[in-house]
């Protein structure tokens, strides 16, 4: 539960790279998260080459702070795959979180930069990484060890729970 509480979008790193184990550690984790009818859509680019970095950081308006992140994660899905294609963006945002719990937990910080449904944004990836046909980008999540890990955040609000049939 603390990294729950405890990840924060984080956008400035130091240039110190992430391990491969502590990638795979990261990617373990993602593809642990639930998919509905166990539809495994994803696929994972681990991008370190500052070149495709720095392009990918260009693909978005918010994506900028990719260029100086050690490593950026590209995680994609496989276009109208598995039994519940219609629950993709689903899928993908539970194993983004995953993801991004992981590495919160491996002392790495990570910020979600959204790059579906936007289909410009979308067009943009594809082309930087030379996806093959049928798989789409989902986001790109940098991934590093924080420069400075701002506070912790109380996000509960008991204003937002609705009771039905129980006391309060």
């Amino acid at each position: 539960m603390n990294s729950i509480f405890h990840r924060r979008s984080i956008r400035q790193f130091t240039p110190e790279v992430p391990d491969n184990g502590q990638i795979e550690q990261i990617l373990k984790a993602a593809m642990a998260a639930p998919t509905a009818c166990d539809d495994r859509q994803y696929q994972f680019y681990v991008v370190l080459d500052p070149e495709i970095r720095q392009a990918l950081a260009q693909t978005s308006p918010y994506a900028r702070c990719a260029a100086a992140a050690p490593a950026v994660i590209v995680p994609c899905f496989e276009d109208g795959a598995g039994y519940a294609p219609e629950y993709i963006p689903v899928n993908m945002g539970i194993v983004c979180e995953n993801l991004m719990l992981e590495a919160d937990d491996l002392g790495l910080g990570t910020v979600f930069l959204g790059i579906y449904p936007e289909q410009d944004r979308m067009a943009a990836v594809r082309k930087v990484l030379q996806l093959p046909e049928g798989l789409t980008p989902f986001a790109l999540i940098p991934v590093g060890h924080p420069a400075a890990v701002p506070a912790d955040k109380d996000k509960f609000d008991p204003d937002r729970i609705h009771w039905i049939g129980r006391q309060k």
